[in-house]
Formats: C-alpha cells, structure tokens, sequence
C-alpha cells in the first residue's frame, strides 16, 4: 500500500526516528511524535501501546526503514517506512 493510501486512511501516528537537534535544524511534523532510532529498543512499550497504524520517517528514509524492519521481525503488521521528512511532509501538504 502506498504512503498516501495510508495516511488517508486515517489512524495513524507518526513517529519521526530523527535525532531532537535534526528536528531543530531541520523541522518537524506539528502532530509526530519524536522517538530517535537509538531510543526505539528501550520504548519499545510506548509504540507498541498506540492504537492504529505507525509510520517511521527520518531525513532520508534510511533510520525509518530500520525501525519499520525491527517492529515488523517483532511481530507487528501495521507499520510502514514514510520515507524522508521533506517527502512525507509534501504528501502530507498535498492530502
């Protein structure tokens, strides 16, 4: 299924695996929530806990396909890798 077809699909949460001082550089998404890739282990609970779909996202896509591999190996179907922020932010945009 495509990034879009998800988000509209609604009850999702996004989950940016990026580090605090990249959203600070960068930007960020106004509704995700920030949990940095090294961090994803150890709260493992809090994502695991939220109700609908997660979306992982990054500054590439690289990190989100990490955390979208390791919550799939541990069992979890309704994850999905949206990519790079800017990307996932135009889609978000354009919605």
């Amino acid at each position: 299924m495509a990034i879009e077809d998800v988000l509209r699909a609604g009850n999702y949460h996004l989950i940016d695996v990026r580090e605090p001082l990249e959203l600070e550089m960068d930007g960020h998404i106004e509704e995700a929530k920030n949990i940095p890739l090294g961090e994803l282990e150890d709260r493992k609970q809090e994502i695991t806990n939220l109700n609908g779909t997660k979306i992982f996202f990054c500054r590439s896509g690289n990190r989100s396909g990490k955390a979208t591999e390791y919550f799939k190996s541990e069992g979890m179907t309704d994850v999905y890798n949206g990519g790079g922020y800017v990307d996932l932010k135009e889609v978000l945009d354009n919605l």
